[in-house]
């Protein structure tokens, strides 16, 4: 598992003490109390290598305090040291008799086993990151520290002291070494033959233009931190510090980032897929396997994209017609409802603003109907706030950010507003359903906020079980009538699943089956009737991250199966709120759910 993608279940000797003591494992016995130790073991080592880990929670405090000037070693040294780690987690892990634990426990253990052997199973591919989310180039318009860092910095540091502030400073420092230590990495990958095709790396470029475009007193990273230093009541001395370090830290360490990028700009190919990197094809069935937690092949997740698609344009279709949308194709009259006047926001300030404002309303709406469906509610808030600026041109079109586990800092729902366009009204709500509540807020937040499952697991990420979670909420909001008041919002949600269905179809399409980056984009905006803007932005997304967008479907696909069957099960005793109650036991792969959920049931 990478360091930088552990960003987890970050914690700190405090933290723990203050745990009730059945919580921190101390009344277990034998082979539960055995392995519950070794697992704050495991989650001890990883924290210690992880400073980002530590800060996005708010616990780089006391005894871990020093994590809070330092960042992720991103060396090939680091990746060997993490591989190691986990080779020599997994033995320690086969010393436990699973025979002997409880059923907790148990669930523990198959987890962490999982996930430990899927890790050294990432490990036979020498290039990029495998750690949960496959990345096979280390620099690109969505994986690299050049964009990762100035969002961490201006978003997770805080600055409440001096310590705050030349921890800050510290970290300005330490971000030119990983620039360096990744550029020397992405040099070593071109060896072999792996970078971004031509034009991820236009994108990429592009975003170190604007990252490098400021004169340094005039970076974000330098205007952020005087915000935070004023404030924090301190002098505004160290703000010139950080442009110094800007002007000769950074600025040269990006420089050579970049020149190394626009070399191999100058060799890339126009192929999209991983199927012509070393051993490519190998790479996307561990890449979807990964994300998905099955086994299916791109043949099979290529046809049921296909089937699910079909099935879609159906329910879409009468929806359209009822509204008086009879002419053309499904995708063609998505594409004209995009384009009415009353469905988008000026694309100015003041129209984002307006946008903003929706989603807050939206989010306070749902937020009322979820004792509906929940015994258990997060205790942190959520706040709605664009993509920043500098990164917003190769950022996906939203996503989430956890709370600090220490309550100092809420949640956050990121949405891309480049261009308002590419975000028509009619598709607002379900997208707030799926990054705040009741998708990823709820589900992040119930396994974070549990004292009853080990620190390691807080804030273990499977992309299936939370993206499918997240659109199996958008369609649980339809069920309770949250569409029901505006028609088009309901078109909305329904193009929000057809959109994940078209995606199993261009991922396998582009990885497995070697479609061109333009056959996926026409074949996707004719399906979706996504905005072109958007919709190539989307493809560009799968190809620098293969597998990671077949997870949404597919674990939609695991979660509706399992609510219907315990729906069923249960006849006229059917009670949501004990279905739902599976999330206190935190994420897992989709054929542990299943064995989970069904165990439940009986």
């Amino acid at each position: 598992m990478h360091r930088r993608q552990f960003l987890a279940s970050a914690s700190v000797a405090a933290t723990l003490a203050a745990l009730p003591a059945a919580a921190r494992g101390f009344q277990l016995a034998g082979e539960d109390a055995r392995l519950r130790e070794m697992l704050d073991g495991f989650f001890y080592a990883r924290i210690d290598e992880s400073p980002e880990g530590a800060t996005a929670l708010g616990l780089d405090t006391g005894a871990r305090a020093p994590l809070r000037s330092q960042l992720s070693d991103a060396s090939a040294a680091g990746r060997a040291k993490d591989i190691a780690r986990t080779r020599t987690e997994l033995a320690q892990l086969k010393t436990i008799d699973r025979a002997k634990l409880n059923e907790d426990s148990a669930l523990d253990y198959d987890v962490v086993e999982y996930q430990l052997e899927r890790g050294l199973e990432g490990a036979q591919f020498d290039y990029g990151a495998t750690g949960g989310r496959y990345v096979p180039y280390t620099i690109s318009q969505l994986s690299g520290a050049y964009r990762d860092v100035p969002d961490f910095l201006a978003n997770q540091h805080r600055v409440r002291d001096a310590a705050d502030a030349d921890a800050y400073l510290s970290r300005l420092q330490a971000f030119a070494t990983v620039l360096d230590q990744e550029t020397e990495r992405q040099r070593d990958d071109a060896a072999k033959g792996v970078f971004a095709p031509d034009y991820i790396l236009d994108t990429t470029l592009k975003q170190f233009a604007s990252a490098r475009e400021p004169a340094a007193a005039e970076h974000n990273l330098v205007t952020s931190f005087a915000a935070k230093l004023k404030g924090a009541n301190l002098p505004e001395a160290r703000a010139a510090e950080a442009a110094r370090l800007i002007e000769t830290a950074v600025y040269p360490a990006l420089d050579r980032q970049r020149a190394l990028v626009e070399q191999l700009r100058a060799q890339a190919k126009h192929d999209a897929g991983v199927w012509r990197l070393p051993d490519g094809e190998a790479y996307y069935t561990a890449a979807a396997s990964a994300a998905t937690t099955t086994n299916l092949t791109g043949d099979e997740i290529h046809r049921t994209g296909l089937e699910q698609v079909a099935e879609l344009n159906a329910r879409i279709d009468t929806i359209l017609k009822q509204q008086g949308m009879s002419q053309g194709s499904v995708g063609e009259r998505l594409i004209a409802l995009n384009k009415r006047p009353d469905q988008v926001f000026p694309n100015t300030d003041a129209g984002r603003e307006q946008l903003l404002d929706m989603l807050r309303q939206q989010v306070r709406e749902i937020d009322a109907r979820l004792p509906e469906q929940f015994a258990v509610l997060p205790k942190a808030s959520v706040e709605v706030r664009r993509v920043p600026e500098a990164i917003q041109a190769g950022s996906a079109g939203a996503y989430y950010q956890s709370a600090s586990l220490d309550g100092s800092r809420p949640a956050t729902y990121f949405i891309n507003l480049r261009d308002t366009f590419d975000r028509p009204k009619f598709g607002l709500r379900t997208l707030t359903h799926h990054e705040a509540s009741p998708g990823h807020h709820l589900q992040v937040s119930s396994a974070l906020e549990s004292d009853a499952i080990p620190l390691i697991r807080r804030r273990g990420g499977f992309s299936a079980y939370s993206e499918g979670w997240a659109l199996y909420t958008e369609q649980l909001a339809d069920e309770i009538g949250m569409f029901k008041a505006i028609p088009l919002e309901e078109v909305g949600y329904l193009q929000s699943i057809l959109f994940r269905a078209t995606r199993l179809v261009v991922d396998s399409g582009l990885h497995s089956k070697r479609w061109s980056r333009d056959k996926a984009t026409d074949y996707f905006l004719a399906t979706t009737g996504i905005a072109r803007g958007r919709g190539q932005n989307e493809i560009d997304r799968y190809t620098v991250w293969p597998g990671q967008a077949t997870s949404y479907k597919i674990g939609h696909n695991v979660w509706v199966d399992l609510r219907n069957e315990a729906r069923e099960k249960a006849g006229n005793a059917w009670d949501p709120k004990a279905f739902h109650a599976i999330l206190q036991k935190g994420a897992m792969p989709l054929t542990v759910l299943q064995r989970q959920a069904r165990a439940r049931m009986a």
